[in-house]
């Protein structure tokens, strides 16, 4: 029985699982999208997204505690000094995996897992759907509104004709 287990091994002993995620983890910072299978990416936001956090705050000691896991100074200056600046407002999920099929040779489902702040496609709107509204079926806000103020005119109205007949008949 498997109570209390909470990591896949992915059929791999401990020091090729710890190596395989440290490359994963640096190719992933350096390159900002990978393809991989859906397990090791999901395996993969779970151990990065605590270093990206530590990257918010650009001390030495977080400096330390990251390289200590990655062991490559070029994606340490590039998760402190491009990745945490872009994500410290955000107070999580920094990753993001997509699903993209079944790979042909063995069947493994395949995902493809990025950075959420650093895909333009996401992020930034056309200028020209920021304009425009979303299209509703059914009954929309734009024949709801004039429906509500006629009905709305016709109370007030009601009262100042009331009033100015009785201003007629004094």
């Amino acid at each position: 029985m498997r109570h209390g287990v909470k990591t896949n091994n992915l059929g791999r002993k401990i020091g090729h699982r710890v190596a395989l995620f440290k490359n994963l983890s640096i190719a992933l910072i350096t390159h900002k999208r990978i393809n991989t299978t859906l397990a090791k990416a999901k395996n993969l936001r779970v151990q990065l997204e605590p270093l990206i956090t530590k990257s918010k705050d650009n001390t030495q000691h977080s400096r330390r505690t990251v390289f200590a896991y990655l062991q490559n100074n070029d994606a340490v200056s590039e998760l402190f000094d491009t990745i945490g600046p872009k994500v410290a407002d955000r107070p999580g999920g920094y990753l993001r995996i997509i699903k993209t099929g079944f790979r042909k040779g063995d069947g493994a489902e395949t995902a493809l897992i990025e950075f959420v702040d650093f895909n333009e496609v996401y992020s930034a709107k056309p200028a020209s759907a920021a304009g425009k509204k979303k299209v509703r079926r059914g009954r929309s806000k734009a024949t709801a509104a004039p429906a509500n103020a006629t009905a709305t005119e016709a109370e007030t109205a009601a009262p100042a004709e009331e009033t100015a007949a009785e201003e007629s008949a004094e």
